[in-house]
């Protein structure tokens, strides 16, 4: 971590307390729509604590994930806020080697459109449908092996307790 995102944590941190622990929400904030999900979504589904996920995870879904990040951000949607995202509320840390080749291929699939400027390169949503078809697709699958899984734990859970109800023969 460089001494400037430390100092940024440790800023971060300050203002937190000075506002008794509650987090400065401020519309300058490029990802603040992306927060207001993922909060919302975490207070859903875990009672409020943010969403653990596996690198794997979020490397399989990186287009999708992109896409949305890019989708939810006011400004700044250029491959390192995006990358700061990803790392803000996903805790994941890839590589731009990763993340930068799946922004283009988004490009060149139409998903995105990518403007240069002096420095930089920032990317837009550049056909509405075909990423809520894209997204559409993934959240059915996601959710098809979310409910599987869900299922098997409540089978685990009834054999678990068939077992532990049963009396051992003497």
């Amino acid at each position: 971590m460089s001494s400037q995102e430390e100092t940024g944590r440790t800023l971060q941190s300050l203002i937190s307390e000075l506002n008794g622990g509650a987090a400065v929400r401020t519309d300058a904030d490029p990802a603040v729509k992306t927060e207001e999900l993922v909060e919302e979504t975490s207070e859903a589904l875990f009672g409020g604590d943010p969403p653990r996920i596996d690198d794997g995870l979020i490397k399989e879904s990186l287009p999708e994930l992109l896409v949305v990040l890019v989708g939810l951000r006011t400004s700044d949607t250029h491959g390192k806020g995006i990358m700061e995202d990803l790392n803000r509320f996903f805790g994941a840390q890839l590589s731009p080697g990763t993340v930068y080749p799946t922004l283009h291929d988004l490009e060149e699939e139409g998903l995105l459109e990518m403007r240069e400027l002096v420095q930089t390169k920032e990317y837009a949503i550049d056909d509405h449908d075909a990423v809520r078809s894209a997204l559409q697709d993934v959240m059915s699958q996601h959710l098809a092996l979310g409910l599987v899984f869900r299922r098997a734990i409540e089978e685990f859970d009834e054999e678990a307790a068939t077992i532990e109800t049963v009396e051992p023969e003497i």
